[in-house]
């Protein structure tokens, strides 16, 4: 077996909202926080929000969304699929995992992204007003359905680490990798984290050579 790494930084190019789960609302403050670090109070990307993205955006890049009913793809769905893009199938469940276990074990491990150390002395969140639009008036309405999200803010960088396992023949390294990279490029031309549709989570990848 061996173990592939790529690590690298990615670099907010907007607002990044990944919610921190905190219900607890206080009285002219944020009322939707980001998810940090326990020990530091730094935010960070959880690896299961980058993992996540990654994912969905490749079934959809290799045309597998609607098999599974909304469900995520799994070996089940194969015979449905047309032979040229079997292939793609294939590596996508060996990299990110089968629950039918038609593979083997999940090849690829994403790890939480932290803070860049050269983003440490940056201001780390902003908080940021979301309203809604009088249909009639086409002016913002203030006060009721105002509220205030917190945002990592545009320049603030996070260090990502992301394993891969190749286990045998049978796994292509350059087809393994080459997903992951493609996975980047999606998510670049998408966002990550929550609302997008309003700006939120354009990114950028810097691999490390």
């Amino acid at each position: 077996m061996k173990i592939v790494k790529l690590t690298g930084t990615v670099e907010l190019l907007s607002g990044l909202h990944i919610g921190g789960g905190d219900d607890t609302m206080k009285i002219g403050g944020i009322d939707n926080g980001v998810i940090k670090d326990v020990n530091t109070d730094n935010p960070y990307i959880p690896g299961s929000s980058l993992k996540g993205k990654m994912r969905s955006l490749l079934e959809w890049n290799s045309k597998l969304v609607g098999y599974g009913d909304g469900n995520p793809f799994n070996s089940t769905l194969l015979n449905k699929i047309p032979d040229p893009d079997q292939k793609d199938a294939q590596n996508l469940l060996k990299l990110f995992g089968d629950k039918e276990g038609a593979f083997g074990i999940t090849r690829i491990s994403v790890g939480d992204c932290p803070l860049s150390q050269e983003s440490e002395n940056m201001v780390l969140t902003e908080g940021k007003w979301e309203n809604t639009i009088d249909r009639r008036t086409g002016t913002a309405k203030h006060g009721v359905g105002a509220r205030q999200t917190e945002r990592v803010p545009a320049g603030v960088k996070f260090d990502f680490d992301i394993r891969i396992k190749v286990l045998d023949d049978n796994d292509s390294e350059e087809a393994l990798v080459s997903m992951v990279k493609k996975g980047f490029e999606l998510i670049e031309s998408d966002y990550l984290g929550g609302s997008g549709s309003r700006g939120y989570g354009r990114v950028k990848f810097h691999l490390s050579e």
